[in-house]
């Protein structure tokens, strides 16, 4: 981790901001927003016909509401 010394920041000096984060604490809600997310990581190919969160998440509730009807067997 480099010191604050070493580093070549492009911030202009009439915006320090020092001040702001005197009292910050690195990582603080880190723990709570994990708990709170659940990412899994899609295949290329489920990837690519699911664009967007929106997508898979209405896919995934028509598959739950699928196997929710019940099923009839017939007798053969």
């Amino acid at each position: 981790m480099k010191k604050q010394s070493d580093m070549n920041d492009e911030l202009r000096p009439e915006y320090d901001l020092e001040p702001l984060l005197k009292n910050a604490t690195r990582g603080k809600y880190a723990q709570q927003y994990a708990e709170g997310t659940n990412l899994v990581l899609l295949a290329p190919d489920v990837a690519e016909a699911f664009t967007t969160p929106e997508a898979v998440n209405e896919a995934l509730r028509l598959v739950l509401h699928l196997s929710q009807i019940p099923v009839q067997h017939t007798a053969m």
